[in-house]
């Protein structure tokens, strides 16, 4: 019986789904209006590297920033880099502490020509609009530019503040380049050495906010969320060391507050798109890493924080191509084959609908599609690192689709994004460049 309700899937599928015309066709993201009555739309992506995601994710941003008001975009990356787009779009001056974006590992996650393409893009539609629409990393990864942009903060507008600054984050200087290491001390000395001095230099921060956000609110904004992130990584590189959920959900967590804190600073009229991978905005109670490991994402957070009446989360996925990924963490990049996807897997049964292209509106489906696609199934994640050779065990989860999303994205087969020099070295003074010759 269940052979044959799964060969009759893929029909279920072919039915419900909405063709999509070409990426390029300025109507491929017409289908996506239905997003616009949503507070919050997260857009996900089956992979780190691949070309349509990105291409499908800007289209359909730009639909929801133009015609439905859509005013905050927010991605999986760290918030220092992120600020300095943000200054690019709404062509503000950057700081003299602002570093380079994107330059750490994985620099193609960022540093690609098809995000570039919407950096453009959205700067141009800054120039005319009213409300500019403001660009905001969520992650966290990035400590020393954020200890950076606080005490550079702190150094315009409280001087003595910065010395203090200074001695606090200290405690951090000497994991400076490979804060993971503060993490394994931490755990064998049995307390956090550095735990206090970040906190307190957050707590004196907010302290003070009545005096430092008077005349510039955006730059308090972001020395605030700076410094809450020294204090949040601080805190999610000791977690790692614990073996558990712990780490990940410090993660997703600092993510949706980070979110949240976005919404409330844009005030009643916030809306936002926010891109990140499926496995942080996939519901996680409806995946293995909620029912087995305890482990919470972004997209579960914002959903029980805003109700699903104002939250949308949209997946993406595809059967084979190609991929932009390395073997190891802080390994080069490679463009690699993806295999074609199991035949006991989500990815298969979209493969086997025939349909190249579509959007799959889950929430609208009528109850026979959504039954078929409720049952627990394998679903396919790829991060920044692609093992082929155990793609069983390294990349597919236990989901249920139509729990997990609001709706799915499908391209059957997908490229690798074009990825951008990351030096002077490659490419002229790219490095020192980018974002802001683009």
């Amino acid at each position: 019986m269940l052979e044959v309700e799964t060969r009759a899937i893929p029909q279920l599928i072919a039915g419900a789904a909405e063709p999509l015309p070409e990426l390029d066709d300025p109507a491929f993201a017409d289908a996506f209006d239905r997003l616009g009555e949503a507070q919050v739309v997260l857009l996900g992506e089956a992979s780190h590297g691949t070309s349509e995601f990105y291409h499908a994710r800007a289209a359909i941003t730009r639909r929801l920033i133009e015609l439905h008001g859509f005013n905050l975009v927010a991605v999986e990356a760290d918030w220092p880099d992120a600020a300095v787009i943000d200054r690019v779009v709404r062509g503000k001056p950057a700081p003299p502490e602002a570093e380079t974006p994107f330059t750490r590992f994985p620099t193609w996650m960022w540093r690609n020509a098809e995000f570039a393409a919407f950096v453009d893009w959205l700067r141009g539609h800054n120039l005319d609009a009213t409300q500019p629409v403001s660009f905001h990393g969520l992650d966290l990864y990035n400590m020393n530019a954020s200890i950076s942009a606080v005490i550079g903060y702190l150094d315009r507008t409280d001087p003595e503040a910065a010395q203090v600054a200074r001695k606090r984050y200290g405690c951090l200087k000497p994991w400076k380049e490979e804060p993971a290491i503060y993490g394994a001390i931490a755990r064998s000395e049995g307390h956090a050495r550095c735990e206090g001095a970040v906190v307190q230099m957050l707590r004196d921060l907010f302290a003070r906010e009545h005096v430092y956000a008077a005349d510039d609110p955006d730059a308090f904004l972001d020395a605030a969320q700076n410094a809450r992130l020294v204090a949040n990584a601080e805190a999610y590189y000791r977690a790692m060391y614990h073996g558990s959920a712990a780490s990940w959900n410090l993660r997703d967590e600092h993510m949706a507050d980070t979110l949240e804190l976005l919404l409330r600073w844009k005030g009643p009229q916030a809306k936002a798109v926010v891109w990140a991978h499926n496995s942080h905005i996939g519901d996680a109670r409806f995946t293995d890493m909620g029912e087995t490991r305890g482990e919470w994402n972004l997209g579960q957070l914002v959903r029980e924080a805003r109700g699903e009446e104002a939250v949308r989360l949209v997946g993406f996925g595809t059967h084979t191509g190609t991929v932009a990924a390395a073997d190891d963490w802080d390994s080069p990049m490679k463009i690699k084959r993806v295999k074609p996807s199991r035949p006991d897997s989500f990815e298969r049964l979209m493969h086997d609908s025939g349909i190249q292209r579509f959007l799959l509106d889950l929430r609208g489906a009528d109850d026979e599609v959504r039954q078929a696609l409720t049952g627990e199934r394998l679903e396919r994640y790829i991060g920044v690192i692609y093992r082929s050779d155990t793609e069983r065990w390294s990349h597919y989860s236990e989901a249920s689709l139509a729990r997990q999303y609001d709706a799915f994205v499908w391209f059957d087969e997908t490229q690798a994004v074009t990825a951008l020099p990351p030096g002077p070295e490659e490419h002229g003074s790219g490095d020192e460049t980018w974002p802001f010759g683009l």
